[in-house]
């Protein structure tokens, strides 16, 4: 939502302990359960663009046609028609397509989980029990796994419609959100040859070759990333031999730290009826100040930026799509006065 974030070498890391990136409910007939999406994933290893002083770098673009970098109110979005043609796209009519905002993931219809091809699935999500719902977590979980079904369903997240998959595996529900039609190439548009009997004896020895290198199951373990391991061992190396070690100056303001949770810890928790306790560290108390921040705006600028993008679409803020975390917060701060 804002061009102003970080510019990184590789994908965004998350932390080890993930926050739920959306809470709501799963309904099934009279069931209604309470749940909160978690990333099944984590980021790769994030590279940081700084100076030579160590102070943190921000993009910006810059137009090549009158030789000076752009401001944000300088760019529009636009969908290129053909070379140097473009439609302008509005941010109030992107606005006006966003689906209105639902917090129910409706189970209506199953389907086998082996009819849906893996090409389909784009990325998985943990969906954990809220509140005492756990035996009704339970029993779905236990009821989908034993069918071998799954659930497709549509849910609203992020101000945009996701088709989703939620599939039982091990007692746990997983979410894998699903691509739609129209992003899928079909073999023929890659130019893959038509198909064409193989030779009997061929395919033995293949069949044989195959069968020498079998194994039970899928070890997962192996799927190390060297690359990463490689990366971080050097620096690893660099930080302990105080090589190219840089520390810049912490900005004046330094936003407050968000609690964070243990994934599985709290798996285990709510599956056991439990509720996730506070693991936040211990905060050293603040010094006092003469004038504290008022508590709305203090509040605020705690929330994600998630809940700052659909606090704005629920108040039906205009240009929300471009603004950055600091411009959602005062312009939400304005909307409630």
């Amino acid at each position: 939502m804002s061009d102003d974030d970080d510019t990184t070498e590789t994908e965004d890391t998350e932390e080890e302990h993930p926050h739920p990136i959306w809470s709501g409910i799963i309904a099934f007939g009279l069931v209604s359960l309470p749940v909160s999406l978690f990333p099944a994933h984590r980021g790769k290893l994030a590279l940081k663009m700084v100076d030579a002083d160590g102070n943190l770098l921000k993009r910006q673009y810059y137009c090549e046609h009158d030789k000076r970098p752009l401001e944000r109110d300088d760019i529009v979005r636009s969908y290129e028609i053909e070379k140097y043609h473009y439609v302008v796209v509005e941010d109030e009519e992107l606005e006006a397509l966003e689906p209105k905002r639902s917090r129910e993931i409706d189970l209506k219809r199953f389907v086998p989980v082996s009819s849906i091809n893996p090409i389909w699935f784009k990325r998985a999500y943990f969906l954990v029990p809220d509140g005492d719902t756990t035996k009704a977590y339970r029993l779905l979980a236990k009821s989908m796994e034993d069918e071998q079904r799954a659930g497709i369903a549509t849910f609203v997240m992020h101000g945009k419609d996701y088709l989703v998959a939620i599939i039982a595996e091990g007692g746990i529900l997983r979410a894998e959100t699903l691509r739609f039609h129209d992003e899928l190439r079909t073999p023929d548009v890659v130019g893959l040859p038509s198909r064409q009997p193989a030779d009997k004896k061929s395919v033995e020895r293949m069949r044989a070759a195959i069968r020498k290198s079998m194994h039970k199951q899928f070890e997962s373990e192996q799927l190390s990333d060297p690359h990463s391991g490689a990366l971080m061992q050097r620096i690893e190396e660099k930080l302990k031999a105080g090589t190219d070690v840089l520390s810049a100056p912490e900005p004046e303001s330094v936003e407050a730290e968000s609690n964070v949770i243990d994934l599985v810890k709290i798996l285990k928790e709510r599956l056991q009826g439990g509720r996730a306790q506070d693991r936040s560290p211990p905060k050293t108390p603040a010094p006092k100040k003469s004038a504290p921040p008022a508590p709305s705006q203090a509040a605020a600028d705690r929330r994600s930026m998630h809940e700052l993008y659909e606090q704005a679409q629920e108040l039906q803020i205009a240009g929300r799509s471009r603004m950055s975390k600091q411009q959602l917060v005062a312009a939400i701060a304005r909307a409630q006065k």
